[in-house]
């Protein structure tokens, strides 16, 4: 009797895909507690000016983010338009069961 040792890893598009939510989740909710306190939004020069010199890295990895999302979706997409599907089953290819 032979046992095998089967993994359920998560897929990198999975861990991708969480990622993305993470990091909208901790912006929004993190904008929501800033307004909250403050009554308004943001202020995107001041948040860059005292970032320093790690703001360009930090927009390079939203950079990053959002391209990540868009060859996500607009492969999707494209792949949506070029492979026709079939949504619902007719009728007549549906047989009876026994």
């Amino acid at each position: 009797m032979s046992m095998t040792n089967h993994r359920n890893d998560w897929q990198l598009s999975t861990i991708c895909w969480y990622a993305v939510f993470v990091w909208f989740g901790a912006s929004l909710f993190s904008q929501t507690l800033y307004m909250a306190f403050n009554g308004s939004p943001y202020d995107a020069n001041l948040l860059l000016k005292s970032a320093g010199p790690y703001a360009w890295i930090m927009i390079g990895i939203e950079l990053v983010v959002w391209g990540f999302l868009v060859l996500v979706i607009g492969g999707k997409v494209v792949n949506r338009i070029q492979v026709p599907t079939q949504e619902i089953t007719s009728s007549e290819q549906i047989l009876p069961q026994t």
